[in-house]
């Protein structure tokens, strides 16, 4: 995050910003077939509408996350707007660009994670954990098959649901090698990815500065989950793929 960025004060997404990510997926449709005419043409759309994107999209972004990061980065980790561009190389899908902007404090992946990203769709806001590597998902089994930790996370969730946060992640189809079927958490430890996310449909507030304080109050309570992801399952000790 530049020091410009950070000497930016966030005053809402701009007006633009939905209107934006609707013409890109619009022209982005055909790229699922990777025709080349329609890939050109998602790249035209870009470069015609790029001053749109930082100053509607962009930005603001990078200013809301440096208004955050006082508050939940230290001790925990390090903020970053993800970039615009797709990587295709391994995707059926060829459009170049994604159609979100999101954002994200995390100590590394899998650890526990403030996110937030901007879309056509209007706003998210999550947390927990999004990715897990072979070291990450043993030491979260292991967490939540001991009685104390894998209780304390259910708690967390029940909580959050009762908050109207949705829980997601990727699971498997039948029970982890090992595990009984009749283990009080199986539902748990089904989970290789397990995070909590909550969404807001397009509305004035994504262009105010109010939209802070909706995501700061999202992420403070997210902040036990991400805690609890920190402490029990951490950053992976492999190379990053």
């Amino acid at each position: 995050m530049g020091r410009k960025a950070a000497e930016q004060r966030f005053e809402g997404f701009g007006r633009g910003v939905v209107e934006f990510f609707e013409g890109l997926e619009d022209v982005q449709d055909g790229c699922l077939s990777g025709s080349h005419q329609e890939i050109d043409n998602a790249k035209t759309y870009w470069n015609d509408h790029l001053e749109l994107y930082r100053d509607h999209v962009r930005r603001p972004m990078e200013a809301l996350l440096a208004e955050l990061e006082p508050e939940f980065a230290p001790g925990f980790g390090r903020g970053k707007v993800f970039r615009p561009h797709r990587d295709v190389r391994f995707s059926n899908d060829k459009s170049p660009y994604k159609t979100h902007c999101g954002a994200v404090i995390e100590p590394g992946r899998g650890g526990g994670a403030y996110y937030v990203e901007v879309s056509a769709a209007g706003l998210l806001v999550a947390g927990g954990c999004f990715h897990t590597e072979s070291d990450q998902l043993a030491r979260f089994r292991t967490a939540v098959d001991t009685s104390i930790h894998g209780e304390r996370l259910r708690a967390l969730l029940d909580g959050l649901v009762r908050q109207d946060w949705e829980i997601a992640g990727e699971t498997l189809r039948s029970r982890p090698r090992g595990v009984a079927a009749d283990h009080p958490r199986l539902d748990l430890l089904r989970h290789r990815t397990l995070y909590a996310f909550r969404a807001w449909e397009p509305e004035d507030v994504l262009h105010e500065r109010s939209c802070l304080d909706r995501v700061r109050e999202s992420w403070a309570a997210l902040r036990e989950l991400n805690q609890w992801c920190a402490d029990h399952i951490g950053v992976s000790e492999k190379k990053r793929r």
